[in-house]
């Protein structure tokens, strides 16, 4: 089973950039996308619903802002927006899907730059969603998690560590957040199978900064240790152009 996850910076824009060429070439079994930035209805009929996949989005009460949708070839058992959390949930930031054998979180995490009040609803965003997952592994299913974290965990996952040791996204407090997911049986599954340096996933468009892989590995996916046994590769689709982030990926074996 082949799942993507891919922060797209906007769906209508990667649309113009040949997105379904893209989705109809790697055939994937399951696509999340975070960033959509558009209502479900603003979409084109093939990227609301693409051919052959059960299509689901969550969408932000502000138009062209935040959002997340996820197709998958298998239809999912249930499907939860948000974490009933009002204050979170307007943003339309996080699916849950529920297959047979696992549960499937897409999330696009908050942003902390902009000031101390949204680093305070980031964190507390972080701790909303791993009581959830914690709620849902109870039933004895793994979980998967996917999307932007908008933090980098450790030095090795950004080019300069040292000149943002003091900005939102590398900063002590959020990295720790980060280590305690890994110490409550969720795996960096990026991590699990490499361990080397210069695997970035998202580069400043400003700054141009893709072009010189002064980066950052800020997405992610987080299996649980229930799934372990079946997590047979982890991926960085580096080549992959139309967003300042590109795509990522897993495979699991069948049970």
């Amino acid at each position: 089973m082949r799942l993507i996850s891919w922060n797209v910076n906007g769906i209508r824009a990667i649309t113009k950039k040949g997105f379904l060429d893209w989705l109809n070439a790697d055939k994937a079994d399951v696509v999340c996308l975070q960033e959509t930035k558009a209502l479900p209805e603003q979409a084109t009929d093939e990227v609301r619903e693409p051919k052959g996949y059960s299509s689901h989005w969550n969408s932000a009460e502000k138009k062209g802002y935040s959002g997340v949708a996820t197709f998958t070839k298998t239809e999912p058992a249930s499907v939860v927006k948000g974490f009933g959390i009002e204050e979170f949930d307007t943003e339309g930031r996080s699916l849950m899907l529920e297959f047979e054998e696992f549960f499937l979180f897409n999330i696009y995490f908050p942003n902390g730059k902009a000031s101390e009040e949204r680093l305070r609803y980031k964190l507390s965003f972080y701790d909303a969603f791993l009581e959830m997952a914690e709620s849902l592994r109870t039933s004895g299913k793994g979980v998967v998690v996917c999307g932007d974290v908008n933090t980098a965990h450790k030095p090795i996952d950004l080019s300069r560590p040292r000149e943002n040791e003091g900005v939102s996204g590398f900063l002590p407090i959020e990295r720790k957040w980060i280590d305690k997911l890994i110490k409550m049986g969720y795996v960096d599954s990026f991590r699990h199978f490499n361990k080397d340096s210069y695997n970035y996933t998202w580069w400043d468009y400003v700054t141009r900064a893709r072009e010189r892989n002064v980066g950052w590995r800020i997405d992610y996916f987080f299996v649980s240790a229930e799934l372990l046994p079946r997590l047979k590769d982890a991926f960085i689709l580096s080549d992959i152009m139309g967003s300042d982030h590109c795509p990522i990926g897993i495979e699991l074996d069948a049970k």
